[in-house]
């Protein structure tokens, strides 16, 4: 039986991230994971291969649609999908293969297979060739999520596919029908629109980006309409069926759609099962999520959970900072994540991202605010790189100046909020956003610019 001081099951950036910093801290560390690769959900069929596709398409709609604008003429453009594939393929790898060199680097003990803790203490990996004991006196479970459906909908792998089938389509389809208008529908929605598919969403709420800033999530559909996405809201699909060649989607109160394929990107669960969580008499949550304390612990003495098993947004940085945390914990006592300050990114084009509050939220708690919104068309370096369309809305407190809320839609989005998530963790004010030298010409300056707007004061509109 081999003895650690910690066990994590799961290799996915919670797990990974949370190994990496308790070698550093000088635990004995083994890691479990039942997938061949490691890197979690994210690296292997989520956050790198998508963003991968995202670029790659990108660039082969900025050919045919804007180059003509910059002076540059191309005769002719081709989509060579298997190659576009193929360079997704090899990023995957690459982020797999760092991974499991950070692994090696650190002297943490890999065991490939399924992870069930036995009892306190106890870790058996189940794999194909064989059964492992591990001993441990801390394990940490970080086992992440999977692709959640709906009632009616039951993906085959084939024509009815997930975000997991979706990322690796082997030709484009004629008319792709995403189900739901959050992240992961709008930006994979997105990919096979730019390399030619027709792609109609439909999502059940009355608007797309449920839970963002309303006035940001209206901006996003005006332009993903111009971009040629269709859109049924208040679409409840009631049930999807293949005949193997296309699928028919019916929809209460509405006609049913024929389309070639369908993407099904309705949310994540927590992956909970196989563990033998049952047997230990931890129980789950109505969401099928672990609580866990303020320090990760379970239930169970010694057994803690991070990640997307636990409660807060199912997110890699989000998954990482809880590691960190529950390790620091664990060895020091002291460790922290604020969930006001997660960041959230769609990587569309344009990038919409958001921290702390929405209008909505501020508006609900009675909290007074005053709003600060500045136009990527009155920034300079914007409308050089021909990205005008977008803002950057600042929310802050009436009394005390101190910002609750970032909202930005535009090039770059994504980018741009690290700053005013910095900003909110020292617990900035506008004015100090605003007293901040920001450099010209930079997208930047749209943040400084916001920050002046909440008082009245934005210098170049």
């Amino acid at each position: 039986m081999a003895k650690h001081d910690l066990v994590i099951i799961g290799a996915g950036p919670g797990g990974y991230v949370a190994a990496i910093r308790a070698a550093q801290l000088g635990f004995s560390v083994g890691i479990v994971e039942k997938e061949e690769t490691l890197g979690g959900t994210c690296v292997r069929v989520g956050c790198i291969p998508s963003k991968a596709l995202l670029e790659s398409s990108e660039r082969y709609a900025e050919i045919q649609d804007k180059f003509k604008e910059h002076g540059i003429e191309v005769s002719a453009v081709n989509l060579n999908l298997k190659t576009l594939l193929g360079r997704k393929n090899k990023v995957v790898k690459a982020n797999t293969d760092g991974v499991a060199f950070l692994m090696k680097k650190n002297k943490i003990a890999v065991y490939k297979g399924l992870g069930e803790i036995t009892a306190p203490g106890n870790v058996t990996v189940h794999s194909k060739e064989a059964e492992t004991s591990l001993e441990a006196e801390k394990i940490i479970i970080a086992t992440g999520s999977s692709v959640a459906s709906i009632p009616g909908v039951s993906p085959d792998g084939e024509l009815i596919t997930t975000s997991n089938e979706a990322i690796d389509y082997q030709e484009v389809p004629g008319h792709l029908v995403v189900i739901g208008g959050g992240v992961i529908g709008l930006e994979l929605g997105s990919v096979w629109k730019r390399l030619g598919a027709k792609v109609t969403v439909l999502e059940y709420f009355d608007t797309i980006l449920p839970g963002m800033d309303s006035e940001i999530a209206k901006d996003a559909l005006k332009i993903f309409k111009k971009q040629g996405l269709e859109f049924q809201l208040g679409a409840r699909v009631k049930g999807v069926s293949s005949d193997g060649k296309s699928c028919t989607i019916e929809i209460d109160g509405k006609d049913a759609i024929k389309a070639d394929r369908v993407l099904v990107a309705t949310g994540r669960k927590p992956n909970t099962e196989g563990l033998g969580l049952e047997k230990l008499g931890l129980a789950l949550d109505k969401r099928g999520r672990i609580p866990v304390d303020e320090h990760f612990e379970t239930s169970i003495k010694s057994i803690y959970a991070i990640g997307d098993v636990i409660p807060g947004p199912m997110l890699a940085h989000k998954a990482e900072e809880d590691g960190v945390a529950c390790v620091e914990l664990i060895k020091t006592g002291v460790g922290h994540v604020d969930y006001n300050l997660v960041p959230a990114i769609v990587y569309t084009h344009p990038e919409i991202a958001s921290v702390g509050q929405t209008e909505e939220q501020l508006k609900e708690a009675g909290i007074a605010y005053n709003k600060g919104v500045f136009p990527y068309m009155a920034n300079g370096r914007a409308r050089a790189l021909g990205e005008t369309d977008g803002k950057v809305k600042i929310l802050a407190d009436t009394k005390t100046d101190r910002v609750l809320g970032v909202h930005i839609i535009g090039v770059s989005a994504g980018d741009l909020i690290a700053e005013t998530v910095t900003a909110m963790t020292f617990g900035a004010s506008s004015e100090d956003i605003a007293r901040t030298i920001h450099a010209h010409p930079t997208l930047a300056e749209i943040v400084k610019e916001a920050a002046l707007s909440v008082h009245g004061n934005a210098l170049h509109i």
